[in-house]
């Protein structure tokens, strides 16, 4: 049967629901389902799904697991008659880093993924403009300003790679797809042979970008494995051929691979 569990927040929910799956992650074979409920930030919507949670439970007869990150101590008190085991992350981190930090902690609701400094949102905003503008080649001048550039195949993960950079760590980031005429010659693209010490190659299995690419256009030649296996070899010919560092996308998250990347570069991943 799979277990239940409610992922709860006063705010986007963001946060615990993060921490939530990292645990879950450690448990190989854990058949678990999560609902995510943000923004419960009044004594009413807490005994809503007060009841929730305890219907559930009555029904497939075992106790659900709850995640709650709510910051109000009434509504968190509150939430504890529910008939489910509850792993509350402010009650189990606060204290001991209020008592470490020697100050109380303050009830900040959404202090994590809220707008704060807005000068830090503005950077983020206008680094999510530049990997939109400089998005696939899309636009040339002003690439140098790029604190880095991704190239590869396409459908290797330069998009969303440099979306996730710009989103969470305001890296300027831009992305550059190798054609066939690129791969067919051994020299860089003219506008990349400037840039050279930003560049970053991504490298992927053929059979997954098979996979990925037969999802985009089935039984077009785009998608076509040999077409798939031409393709990686000649990019990592390119990558060698000119000392570019690569990282294949295969088996990474976007998460794993933005920080895989960053480290590379030694580009600062800073969070505020």
């Amino acid at each position: 049967m799979t277990q239940p569990i409610f992922i709860l927040s006063d705010h986007t929910g963001i946060t615990v629901e993060a921490l939530a799956k990292a645990l879950l992650g450690q448990f190989d074979g854990a058949d678990a389902h999560c609902a995510v409920y943000p923004f419960l930030d009044t004594p009413d919507k807490v005994a809503d799904i007060i009841r929730k949670i305890n219907q559930v439970g009555q029904t497939q007869k075992t106790q659900p697991l709850v995640y709650s990150s709510m910051v109000d101590e009434a509504l968190r008190t509150q939430l504890l008659s529910c008939q489910a085991r509850v792993f509350d992350i402010f009650d189990t981190f606060l204290p001991a880093l209020s008592q470490s930090l020697h100050l109380p902690s303050g009830s900040h609701v959404g202090r994590a993924h809220g707008m704060g400094d807005s000068a830090t949102y503005d950077q983020r905003v206008a680094a999510v403009n530049f990997a939109l503008q400089f998005d696939d080649g899309g636009r040339i001048k002003g690439l140098e300003q790029a604190d880095l550039i991704l190239i590869g195949v396409s459908r290797s993960g330069k998009t969303p790679t440099c979306l996730y950079m710009a989103m969470q760590y305001k890296v300027c980031a831009a992305n550059y797809p190798l054609t066939e005429d690129d791969l067919n010659s051994e020299s860089l693209p003219a506008p990349l042979r400037p840039l050279r010490a930003k560049l970053i190659g991504l490298d992927i299995t053929p059979d997954r970008l098979h996979h990925i690419r037969e999802e985009r256009r089935a039984g077009s030649s785009y998608a076509d494995l040999a077409q798939c296996r031409r393709e990686t070899k000649a990019a990592k010919a390119l990558y060698g051929t000119h000392d570019i560092p690569y990282i294949s996308s295969t088996d990474y998250s976007i998460e794993e691979l933005a920080t895989a990347i960053l480290q590379l570069r030694k580009v600062a991943r800073v969070v505020q």
